[in-house]
């Protein structure tokens, strides 16, 4: 649950972002960003997978650049759906999803190495404690 939550904020922290670089995303305030934020996973886990099969021999031709074609449309999709949140122009629409996906991973690799205890550092100081050793 926890990793749901914090997935979801460093999401809408990237809709932020790209709001504030690209004029034709809009995102009226926070609240919109985490409910564009599910409604963005929802349709990257659902609705995704089937566009993707179904472009698979155009994105084998392009050499997997259409899939930027899917993502935006995905990304775009998300923009109808969920009122206060709107993309327009064909940049956006391609280049968006693109800063969103760099930026969630870079916040979601720096937010879990520090704040999250790992479960092998865990064993490890617990071995070291039963052995006598610190």
């Amino acid at each position: 649950m926890t990793g749901f939550l914090l997935t979801t904020l460093v999401t809408a922290l990237s809709l932020l972002v790209v709001d504030t670089l690209f004029s034709s995303v809009y995102i009226s305030n926070f609240p919109v960003a985490i409910i564009a934020a599910i409604v963005l996973g929802l349709i990257n886990s659902s609705i995704r997978p089937i566009l993707s099969l179904l472009s698979l021999p155009i994105n084998l031709l392009t050499l997997g650049l259409f899939s930027f074609v899917v993502n935006g449309v995905c990304f775009w999709l998300a923009g109808v759906l969920v009122p206060g949140f709107s993309v327009s122009g064909i940049a956006a629409i391609l280049l968006a999803p693109a800063i969103v996906s760099l930026s969630t991973t870079f916040l979601n690799s720096y937010l879990v190495d520090r704040s999250l205890p790992s479960f092998a550092n865990l064993t490890n100081s617990d071995k070291s404690l039963e052995s006598g050793q610190e």
